[in-house]
């Protein structure tokens, strides 16, 4: 772990480790196989904080660094990949609204948001915009005292429990990037309609709904910056989810390994362990340096944003190597189980689909070399 952390973060990481292996690994199989909602366990992650850790403490959260924070969810995604992304969308959706709501409104927001019945969504994705959020539909009209919605969006993660949500929606009709707008909306109101995504390959756990808005409320104080700042809110956000995408990839990756290498010590053929056998040492070794080398990419990452400097680049090749690698390492993982690895008694196989969407959401692979080889560009012209 990287010498940077305090003693104090060290305490609370080891404490979400502790927490996550005893209560979460067992209910992480569960929620595969029945397909249903880890969000049952929101309690008591509001309980411990987990909730809150983006919100300021003067507002009843944690206020914790994005370090420790991307260590945290490294920690219940080895547990629960379901977990992970959800308490990584909800704070994602908490530093946003820290960093652009109405002063009005944004501190009452806030503790809000620290306590039960109040999980947040990032509602961006459309059946036709998913990596051009430009592309965006879903219309805002002005009315007295707000905005109304109308227009539907696309695999929203928290999209069941989910009360609050930041929603992309175009406020002009240009057809330009200046016309989105991005709204707080709260989501407890009868002009919203939402229906479960199921029949996913992986992180079943993780609510994932289609949600359908036909005159949805917004107050005025609950638009997000100025007209016109959708987009850059959207990809402010984004920049610092990856983070925490990246984190939950290589928390899948170190259970992938772990189960490789216990697996390994225990199987015998040719009257020995396959530990003995150099083919598996191989995928062991190369196992651990990627997940090494992603771990550096992600404090790298988590460190130039704590400090408040540029980290668009650094998030983006954070997110690529890690989610990549946790892909392969899953691979290498049930490779080593044999057939074993190949049926769903074996959790490999789940972390296998697990790993699959990291390289998806919240950026595709092809958006993230995208965005590295932008800024690489623009930093050489």
């Amino acid at each position: 772990m990287i010498t940077t952390l305090s003693e104090d973060h060290r305490v609370l990481i080891q404490g979400v480790r502790d927490y996550a292996r005893g209560e979460l690994l067992a209910l992480d199989g569960q929620w595969d196989k029945q397909e249903s909602s880890c969000c049952e366990r929101l309690d008591q992650l509001y309980e411990m904080g987990l909730m809150g850790l983006r919100v300021p403490e003067e507002q009843g959260g944690l206020g914790c660094p994005m370090l420790p924070y991307a260590h945290i969810i490294r920690e219940l995604a080895y547990a629960s990949p379901s977990v992970a992304v959800t308490v990584s969308v909800h704070n994602m959706v908490c530093e946003a609204i820290k960093l652009f709501a109405n002063p009005a409104i944004r501190d009452e927001i806030q503790r809000t948001l620290v306590t039960p019945g109040n999980l947040s969504a990032f509602a961006i994705s459309e059946a036709d915009a998913g990596s051009d959020p430009a592309a965006a539909k879903t219309r805002a009209e002005a009315v007295d005292g707000g905005w109304k919605l109308y227009g539907s969006k696309m695999w929203v993660s928290n999209g069941l429990a989910g009360r609050w949500f930041i929603v992309l929606a175009r406020t002009g009709n240009t057809g330009r990037s200046k016309d989105l707008s991005m709204f707080l909306l709260d989501a407890r109101q009868e002009a919203i309609q939402r229906r479960p995504i199921h029949g996913k390959m992986g992180i079943r756990g993780s609510e994932t709904a289609e949600m359908s808005l036909d005159g949805a409320f917004v107050p005025s104080d609950n638009l997000l910056g100025q007209p016109g700042d959708g987009l850059k809110i959207a990809l402010s956000a984004l920049d610092g989810g990856r983070i925490g995408i990246a984190s939950q990839a290589v928390g899948i990756g170190q259970a992938c390994l772990d189960l490789m290498v216990s697996y390994a010590k225990e199987r015998h053929q040719f009257n020995r362990p396959i530990a003995e056998f150099q083919a598996i040492q191989w995928m062991i070794a190369d196992s651990q340096t990627e997940l090494d080398a992603a771990q550096l990419l992600i404090d790298r990452a988590a460190l130039l944003k704590d400090a408040g400097r540029p980290y668009t680049r650094e998030a983006s090749v954070a997110k690529l190597f890690a989610t990549e690698a946790a892909n392969r390492i899953a691979y290498r993982a049930v490779q080593v189980h044999g057939g074993s690895g190949y049926v769903n008694e074996c959790r490999v196989e789940q972390l296998y689909r697990d790993a699959r969407v990291t390289t998806i959401y919240e950026g595709t692979s092809e958006i993230q070399r995208h965005v590295i080889a932008r800024e690489v560009l623009r930093g050489a012209l």
